[in-house]
């Protein structure tokens, strides 16, 4: 059985269709450009062992996109902290009041799922959601858990059509039950519907919101209606039939009460309700939420809310999406108040949570609104805005917490430094995704519960050539392969599908693509 197990890991390294040894530059040079004045469980000089021990390696004909893919996992590395509770993530890598034991923060508890369920070892995340679902009191949630909105069913769920591990998902159900129904003891409006107040969504002073207010949001209405569903298909796997059917109903009645009392007709968009219940009168930006979880039913009716996202009245801005539309009175780009606002900034965050939402408009529902050059065009922007301009005049990669879309300063840390408060506390922070938005929206796969492999680019059609490898798939090793010619890869022309180094599925052009593991 060794020796098998030897034969196959060989014939799969021979098969690989890229040498990571070509891509540790990168990580010399982000090492060069780092003081480290903060050092996580895994230092800088352990990087490189690390990203060949755990990432999938990425080789696409655009170097600043490429530069980008490996800086975010080499940032998310820095956040893995091991404590007594076993490995936790950070957002911030520097301490913060607002965080709970060992600096940990809810917030993008989701975000970090997303990102590390590519990680070739479970142990990272399988302690962090531990964490947060178990280690409160009698074993139950942490005590800070549901300090901010969170969609942790969803996300866990999520990670199983990417590992496919069915133990480690259904040994989390209770857990996640509690979870659902602590969030319905603390939200749930005789409506139906759950309110909440935007800082504890983690976007403070929004047009729409406010620190004391009850509304009910597009955001946390979005998160319960997948946790809902998540839990219900989490059930099933479990043989709990019961169960499934009540987070059904309960995923069923979110959706329709979602689209009936938060889809604002006038303004063609979905919109916080106030306490008065009228309508906030603001587009913002987490009117895009609902598609992340896909929401809105796929019949097309709802998706021309989608035509603001290039619009430069809407949301488009030259160094990012911002948080609100830029045609409302209220606007801002403030240098007073918080340094946190979302009231116009361009927050990663946000714009993490919109790509995947576009990503599933283009997969998966039939509409005329945006096409596949605008996540390209949006991707890109983002891709671009996370560099920062040191006091050398080196521009290096960096993502920080929210910055000016008009100029692609970072927002929050130019007004700290202004009022002589900054200490480094937004340096790489780990509040937004991008590797799994490459992964699954540029490259295209697209995680699924069965034992079919699906992948349908949203890369530049004129790419010649493009190459994801050693992606841990269902307990499986895949490589996407686009190669136009046949010529840079040496492997054959098209787009092509490995699992285990054996080719599963090919076709002549750049389109969705499917084959059996």
């Amino acid at each position: 059985m060794k020796l098998l197990a030897l034969i196959l890991l060989a014939i799969s390294a021979r098969a690989a269709a890229l040498n990571p040894e070509e891509f540790r530059h990168y990580v010399e040079a982000l090492n060069r450009s780092d003081p480290e004045g903060t050092t996580g469980f895994i230092p800088n000089a352990e990087t490189w062992q690390w990203m060949k021990d755990n990432v999938p390696f990425l080789s696409v004909p655009d170097r600043e996109l490429e530069l980008t893919y490996y800086y975010r996992w080499w940032a998310y590395r820095k956040h893995i902290e091991m404590t007594p509770a076993g490995y936790v993530l950070t957002e911030f890598l520097r301490p913060v009041k607002h965080s709970t034991d060992y600096n940990a923060i809810s917030c993008a508890l989701g975000l970090h799922i997303a990102e590390g369920r590519w990680l070739r070892n479970p142990k990272y995340l399988d302690d962090y959601i531990a964490f947060w679902l178990r280690s409160g009191a009698d074993g139950g949630l942490e005590r800070h858990y549901h300090q901010f909105s969170n969609w942790t069913a969803d996300a866990v769920y999520d990670r199983w059509l990417a590992d496919g591990n069915t133990a480690s998902l259904t040994a989390q159900l209770e857990s996640l039950r509690k979870d659902y129904a602590a969030w319905e003891t603390e939200r749930l409006t005789p409506s139906g519907l759950f309110w909440q107040r935007d800082v504890s969504d983690g976007m403070e002073s929004s047009i729409s919101g406010g620190r004391k207010v009850k509304n009910l949001r597009p955001t946390i209405n979005s998160y319960m209606f997948a946790n809902a569903r998540a839990i219900a298909a989490i059930a099933a796997l479990a043989g709990k039939t019961a169960v499934r059917d009540e987070y059904a109903r309960k995923a069923d009645g979110l959706r329709k009460l979602t689209v009936a009392r938060m889809w604002n007709p006038a303004d063609q968009f979905f919109e916080t309700v106030l306490e008065d219940g009228k309508f906030a009168g603001v587009r913002e930006q987490i009117g895009f939420t609902p598609w992340y979880f896909e929401l809105p039913e796929r019949g097309g009716r709802l998706e021309i809310a989608w035509k603001q996202v290039t619009d430069t009245q809407g949301f488009s801005a030259p160094y990012g999406l911002t948080t609100a539309e830029r045609r409302h009175a209220e606007f801002q780009i403030a240098a007073q108040g918080d340094d946190c606002q979302w009231n116009g900034p361009a927050w990663p965050f946000a714009t993490s949570m919109t790509l995947r939402a576009l990503a599933n408009v283009l997969n998966d529902y039939t509409q005329g609104a945006v096409s596949a050059k605008d996540y390209r065009q949006t991707l890109d922007v983002y891709t671009k805005s996370q560099r920062i301009k040191r006091a050398d005049g080196q521009v290096v990669p960096w993502v920080d917490e929210d910055l000016n879309p008009l100029t692609g300063v970072w927002w929050a840390r130019e007004l700290k430094l202004r009022k002589k408060t900054y200490y480094g506390r937004g340096d790489h922070y780990n509040h937004s995704s991008y590797a799994d938005l490459v992964i699954t929206g540029l490259i295209g796969l697209r995680p699924r519960a069965d034992d079919t492999v699906e992948v349908n680019p949203l890369a530049p059609p004129e790419w010649d050539w493009f190459a994801l490898d050693r992606i841990p798939y269902h307990g499986h090793d895949l490589a996407i392969v686009w190669d136009r010619s046949g010529a840079h890869f040496q492997k054959g022309a098209g787009l092509r599908i490995y699992s285990d180094g054996k080719e599963i599925a090919h076709a002549v052009s750049m389109e969705r693509l499917a084959g059996k593991l």
